[in-house]
């Protein structure tokens, strides 16, 4: 992100400035040097100096001038509060951070100091790309973490990771060559590193913010100090093992959230140690070519994410994500992940009524959030009761049926869903839902969110007040009688308040009156006010901001409340997501007829029927043919099946396809899904690398064959034996025998020495030869027929390899000219009859491809032939029909 602003810059002294400006500057020196400071101006947040031409020109808004400072015009920007969100929006995702600079005491506390006195403010948060919480701010169905990385003197690294909206914190002790795929997987909106490593993180995580802290944040014993304080432990013990690394990672990323807070605690919940190796690594090259959350343009559709998501609720959403963006390598998590899917797959009444409840469930691990922050309102307020009642009428079906024995997951989500034995959280709940009206506003002080009947001060008061405005209405009445004039108005607005308007032509009978006072002469209409109505106004006024201030106070208690059962709101909010995921994912089992996969320890990878759910459902969204299945069987004992198998056959056959599905497959399994096959048997894989397509890397001066063999490297160096590997077409993009022996050599280490499960597609054919020279691999190839001078694809695979890659079919099909097509033909021809290319194009005379021959466009009469069906005609049709070529015949001779 280019946005992010540099640390050095400079703002003027304020010797000279004007109390506001002295003031502002103050803020300014507090805020970080590379945030913008938003300064709360009435309705406007402003922007001054450097913070304003910056904005300015990122919002597109107006820069203009505000007074002087120093004898220099001050540059000046500035949104509207009601809009702020938007445009926070706009400057987030450019890459800026934003410091709120806010009124923190009435206006009116403030004249009680002086009539020059400036409005108490302070900074109340920063908002950077990793810390935001606001729904408009975030996109609901995808995460927004912030990370930190920590890498100690003695080469030890850590990653940690929170996402501030749900209140998620965890860490885990990464190998230095592993970071770039653990960063892939958590894809942070914003990295947090040490200042040294500024470069290293930008090529580590090119798609988030980084920001650099000093090395002192990254102080293991300081972090550890921190999380203790933080989370009122004695010991980290409780929470798990965290290595030193671990500790500098999270000690680093709770303070910056503090920083962002404010000073402020972030509300998370306590940490967890992840076990390094526990999730599926897979680089950020395979994570690209295999589109597994967002395709290679960084559109959703179109990803493997977008194929399967059936959740319904935001939380669902987030928590699929996160298991497809790291499955698992525990064999047990797997399993009762699986039994979860398999459950509601085996239940599709009860899937259905789960799935209907959880249509009205929202978002409350992010409305709960807010409201622990202080950022929530009303409705996020009312979000946890329409969830929680959803979840635990979920729960209660389930208790209702003598019959249903969930598995074990679900049995701890149902639990954590059920309102019995939770006697307070019951009547939080209750209270709130019948305390608040049924759609309340977004923000708390715009009152009206109190329902009436639950509190009778309130009442009261808004009867009070109530009764006042409908005495305005009667003195309306009693004016318009008073003076005769039928069109007189009582009206409200927030500069005048409450006022008398008629029009110009009756004003004289007002003047007229001592009784009402002149207050402002319009074009079309004049304004007037009385002592009675000023003293109604007053009442009224008094009243509303009696009825607010008692609102405010009952949605504190209510907050307050909450914030003390916030581990089982968060607990339910979490197994709602469970649910959600294993519903949908039996939804997306049901649609596609996908089974659950067969998972063990070994390296089997034994797949019957197997298909690609992305490019399934695109032919599926065309009405095209079905998706061809196919079995694939790899052994990395190379007992049952080879552990290298040579996939060959022509372009556009569906090697990469094949490829990629079993990738695919893989990936579903480890993360407890089921997979689009009749039958798999899946040996949990350690590492999944895939180098499919490459392309040029430019901006680091990268060709495409550098970067093919800079990621053939990382595979050949790091795969072990319980990984996966897919390779297509290696060595491509040089000359012919180099491409073939590194392809050659590539094949034999990934058999010998890496002994890992793989599947190499390829177009040198001499590679075929391995199949017998190694004692574990095998061909298979993707079937074609020619059929009356055309080439069919099949899309099968089948036993053995392909002895043509009809390169030059397929490039006729592109479009490439008959002439060049015929040329090919004959240098094909010439090459495949001499054993040495060299000695064959010898004498091959340049430029004797024929001239292109004009193409002939088909006559009239030839056209209506082929229109017509001779066994359809009737004896009278086939008359007509000769008369007609006849006449076209005529035609064409004149």
């Amino acid at each position: 992100m280019s946005a992010a602003l540099p640390t050095d810059r400079s703002f003027p002294g304020a010797d000279g400035a004007t109390p506001m400006m002295a003031q502002y500057l103050a803020l300014r020196a507090q805020a970080p040097a590379d945030a913008l400071l938003f300064y709360r101006m009435g309705d406007f947040y402003e922007l001054f100096f450097d913070d304003a031409a910056r904005a300015a020109q990122a919002l597109d808004i107006a820069l203009t001038k505000r007074g002087e400072h120093q004898g220099e015009p001050i540059p000046m920007c500035g949104v509207p509060v009601a809009n702020a969100e938007a445009y926070l929006s706009r400057l987030i995702r450019a890459g800026f951070k934003v410091a709120v600079g806010e009124q923190t005491e009435d206006p009116a506390e403030a004249r009680k100091r002086g009539s020059k006195a400036v409005v108490a403010r302070a900074i109340v948060r920063i908002v950077t790309p990793g810390t935001i919480t606001e729904d408009s701010l975030l996109e609901a169905r995808a995460a927004n973490r912030l990370a930190a990385l920590a890498r100690l003197a003695n080469g030890e690294c850590a990653l940690a990771w929170a996402e501030v909206s749900t209140g998620e914190i965890a860490s885990s002790a990464v190998p230095p060559e592993a970071l770039a795929a653990e960063i892939a997987a958590l894809d942070p909106a914003e990295l947090l590193v040490e200042e040294v490593r500024f470069t290293e993180a930008q090529r580590l995580a090119p798609r988030a913010r980084i920001t650099p802290l000093p090395r002192a944040k990254f102080d293991a014993a300081a972090g550890e100090r921190r999380l203790k304080e933080r989370f009122g432990a004695a010991s980290l013990d409780a929470f798990g093992d965290f290595t030193k690394a671990e500790c500098a990672a999270l000690g680093a990323l709770t303070g910056y959230l503090e920083l962002a807070q404010a000073g402020s605690p972030a509300r998370l919940a306590p940490p967890k140690s992840a076990p390094p190796g526990a999730a599926l690594a897979i680089d950020p090259a395979t994570r690209a070519s295999l589109e597994i959350d967002r395709t290679l343009s960084g559109a959703r559709k179109g990803s493997l994410l977008d194929a399967i998501d059936r959740t319904i609720t935001a939380p669902g959403a987030r928590l699929l994500a996160a298991r497809l963006a790291r499955p698992s390598t525990d064999r047990a998590v797997i399993e009762a992940r699986l039994d979860a899917v398999a459950w509601f797959a085996g239940k599709g009444d009860t899937r259905r009524g789960a799935r209907e409840r959880l249509k009205a469930a929202g978002d409350p691990e992010r409305a709960l959030t807010r409201l622990l922050l202080g950022r929530g309102g009303p409705r996020d307020m009312a979000a946890l009761p329409a969830a929680l009642t959803e979840g635990a009428a979920i729960a209660g079906a389930t208790a209702k049926d003598p019959l249903a024995t969930p598995p074990a997951l679900l049995v701890t989500a149902f639990a954590a869903l059920a309102l019995d034995g939770k006697p307070e959280l019951a009547a939080l709940m209750r209270d709130i839902g019948a305390a608040l009206v049924e759609e309340p506003p977004l923000l708390a002080r715009d009152g009206g969110f109190v329902a009436p009947g639950w509190d009778a001060a309130l009442d009261e008061t808004r009867r009070f007040r109530d009764e006042a405005r409908r005495v305005v209405a009667g003195l309306q009445k009693t004016y318009a009688d008073k003076t005769g004039v039928a069109a007189l108005k009582i009206r409200h607005n927030n500069v005048l308040g409450y006022f008398i308007e008629t029009t110009a032509k009756h004003a004289g009978r007002l003047m007229d009156d001592s009784l009402f006072i002149h207050r402002q002469t319009m074009a079309s209409a004049v304004r007037f006010s009385t002592v009675e109505l000023g003293e109604l106004e007053s009442k009224i006024a008094g009243a509303a901001e009696r009825a607010l201030g008692r609102e405010l106070a009952i949605f504190e208690a209510f907050r307050a409340r909450i914030e003390g059962q916030a581990d089982a709101i968060r607990a339910a909010a979490r197994a709602l997501a469970e649910v959600d995921v294993a519903a949908g994912a039996a939804e997306w089992a049901a649609e596609t007829s996908a089974m659950r996969p067969q998972v063990e320890d070994g390296a089997a990878f034994t797949v019957e029927g197997g298909r690609h759910p992305v490019v399934e459902q695109a032919l599926k969204r065309a009405g095209e043919a079905p998706f061809t299945p196919n079995d694939c069987a790899l052994d990395g004992a190379g007992e049952a099946a080879p552990r290298l198998l040579l996939v060959t056959g022509p372009n556009m056959a569906g090697k990469s396809t094949f490829l990629r599905q079993n990738a695919l497959i893989l990936i579903l399994a480890q993360a407890g899904l089921f997979v689009p096959a009749k039958s798999a048997r899946i040996g949990v894989a350690d590492r999944l690398f895939s180098r499919v397509g490459a392309a040029d890397d430019l901006a680091r001066g990268r060709s495409t064959f550098m970067t093919e063999m800079i990621e053939a490297a990382a595979i050949l160096n790091q795969a072990t034996e319980r990984s996966f590997v897919i390779l297509d077409e290696i060595g491509r993009g040089t000359a012919t025998f180099d491409g073939l022996s590194i392809a050659w050599a590539a094949a034999e280490h990934l058999h010998a020495v890496n002994r890992c499960r793989a599947l190499f597609a390829t177009h040198y054919h001499e590679l075929t030869r391995l199949a017998e020279a190694l004692e574990a691999a095998g061909n298979v190839c993707l079937k074609a027929k020619e059929w009356k001078g055309e080439l069919v694809f099949l899309h099968e695979v089948a036993a053995g390899s392909a002895d043509r890659s009809y390169g030059i079919e397929v490039a006729r099909r592109a479009g490439l000219p008959p002439a060049a097509v015929e040329r090919a033909k004959t240098i094909l021809t010439r090459l495949e009859s001499e054993d040495a290319p060299a000695a064959a194009l010898a004498d091959l005379p340049l430029f004797s491809a024929a001239p292109p021959q004009a193409v002939v466009k088909p006559s009239a009469v030839e056209a209506r032939l082929k229109q017509v069906e001779p066994d359809g005609l009737s004896p009278r049709e086939a008359l007509e029909t000769i008369y007609e070529l006849k006449r076209l015949l005529d035609d064409k001779g004149e």
